[in-house]
């Protein structure tokens, strides 16, 4: 496989609306890198649907490079939220990844642990009512925005018979930690409960540096100690998502089904970006033996050319795949 990598083992008020300041700063997240020594094709005439190999800087072909996704362990796909082109995006990846005889298991960021049990109620009752679903994986709760957006996506999943991952550990959760720093908050019972307390929180130099310059960015003017908290609920928030893939990847590895994956990880774009929040994680959860790739969604507007040029160059993630913008505008950014 040409680029699905198998990497070595070195390698205000804090309520609701914090919680919601976590989720969109993590999901919109632009993290700067060092530009990597190659040449991206300024020939290159940028289109929506391309697919843009971030290592070589050329278009790939869809057929041979789903085919090189079909053989690896973990996809990652990094959206604007509330672009429907993105779920479009999702879907072709798994027509292709079906069409190669494959068995991919969805995971999604907008579901947290505690919505398992409805996730998995919904998908084998046929009888089981939408607005009784939602109720059942408190969606209003855990995430609260628009469940058409995603719709389009889980209906996918229910009528192909494709296994869903609640990647999210529970608000609730995340909500204490932003409240009373991690120290704390893994002395909560519940932390016990989720199977958190015992959990290497991994505390990676350049992911601390960037998040906290970009958490300064889009909420200016807090105590340091608040950024601290916030930027502790964004590891616990990273580093469950990349527990829930790890976990799956062994139940996979115990089952011996060849034809069964890969995990298909839907996020906001800020949980894969240079590998640090998400992928870094699953890596050192399984000592580097996975072989996964990243997969940058970004809404193409014709004067973001250059933008995007840099963006390849800072190598943001494996691939970058252009889609139309969104009905609702290009997504807002911090910084």
């Amino acid at each position: 496989m040409s680029r699905v990598r198998t990497m070595s083992r070195n390698h205000y008020s804090l309520g609701a609306g914090l919680g919601l300041a976590l989720a969109l700063l993590a999901c919109l997240l632009l993290i700067p890198a060092s530009a990597h020594p190659r040449e991206i094709e300024d020939a290159v005439a940028f289109q929506e649907w391309q697919v843009i190999d971030a290592n070589t800087g050329h278009r790939v072909v869809f057929e041979e490079w789903i085919s090189d996704l079909a053989a690896g362990d973990v996809i990652y796909l990094g959206e604007e939220h509330r672009n429907h082109s993105h779920i479009e995006a999702a879907l072709k990846i798994f027509e292709g990844l079906l069409g190669r005889g494959r068995q991919p298991i969805l995971a999604l960021e907008m579901f947290a642990w505690d919505d398992q049990a409805g996730l998995n109620h919904y998908l084998t009752d046929r009888t089981l009512e939408r607005e009784q679903f939602l109720q059942e994986v408190h969606w209003e709760r855990n995430w609260g925005g628009s469940y058409e957006d995603y719709e389009p996506l889980i209906n996918f999943a229910r009528e192909r018979q494709i296994p869903i991952l609640a990647l999210n550990p529970p608000r609730t959760l995340v909500r204490t930690v932003a409240k009373q720093g991690l120290a704390r908050a893994l002395a909560d019972p519940e932390m016990i409960r989720w199977g958190m307390t015992n959990q290497l929180l991994f505390d990676e130099p350049a992911y601390r540096e960037i998040l906290l310059k970009q958490l300064r960015l889009c909420h200016a003017g807090l105590p340091d100690e608040v950024y601290q908290r916030m930027y502790e609920a964004s590891v616990f928030r990273d580093e469950g998502m990349a527990k829930t893939i790890a976990e799956s990847l062994r139940r996979t590895d115990a089952a011996a089904t060849p034809r069964l994956g890969p995990i298909v990880s839907y996020t906001g774009g800020g949980h894969i970006q240079y590998q640090l929040p998400v992928p870094n994680r699953v890596l050192r959860r399984r000592d580097g033996l996975v072989k996964q790739a990243t997969i940058y969604l970004i809404a193409y507007e014709p004067d973001r050319a250059e933008e995007i040029r840099k963006l390849l160059r800072e190598h943001i993630s494996d691939y970058v795949w252009l889609t139309p913008l969104s009905a609702h505008g290009a997504p807002r950014r911090c910084g």
